[in-house]
């Protein structure tokens, strides 16, 4: 136990010193190409619940629009986007409930959009596509309203 603490302290304390993991950069550029298409970011890694996280959460003008990022050094085995199968959609709509339930929020519409990212940090510029709409609520969730 103490060794499992003393390694996540030195992890915490190394992470401001060397480059990002490849899913945090991914986002951190997801993120900036979303600003520049004029969305609103609500909430970056946000929380729901134990299992449950969301990458991004933005509005697109009354739209709340949940994002997932999918980031790979290059798309030698497949598209990113075919990273998010019916499991990992389902947890995305459950996370999607649970954040509309606990914010007490209303949006006339929700949205779940996939931001690919090709490259690596440090690397050539790289390839950033925003797909929208990729699919809808699965998994039997619906809004609380």
């Amino acid at each position: 136990m103490l060794r499992r603490i003393h390694a996540l302290f030195a992890r915490l304390a190394g992470r401001g010193a060397g480059p990002l993991r490849p899913g945090e950069w991914g986002e951190r550029v997801a993120e900036r190409e979303l600003k520049r298409s004029g969305l609103r970011i609500a909430g970056r890694r946000v929380r729901v619940g134990r299992r449950d996280e969301l990458d991004l959460v933005a509005w697109d003008a009354d739209t709340l629009v949940f994002v997932e990022v999918k980031t790979r050094a290059s798309e030698e085995f497949g598209r990113p986007v075919d990273a998010v199968g019916r499991s990992k959609r389902r947890n995305l709509s459950r996370a999607a409930v649970r954040y509309v339930a606990s914010r007490r929020i209303r949006p006339a519409y929700i949205r779940f959009d996939v931001v690919e990212v090709v490259g690596t940090e440090g690397g050539p510029a790289p390839a950033v596509r925003h797909l929208r709409s990729v699919f809808g609520l699965e998994g039997g969730y619906r809004l609380p309203w």
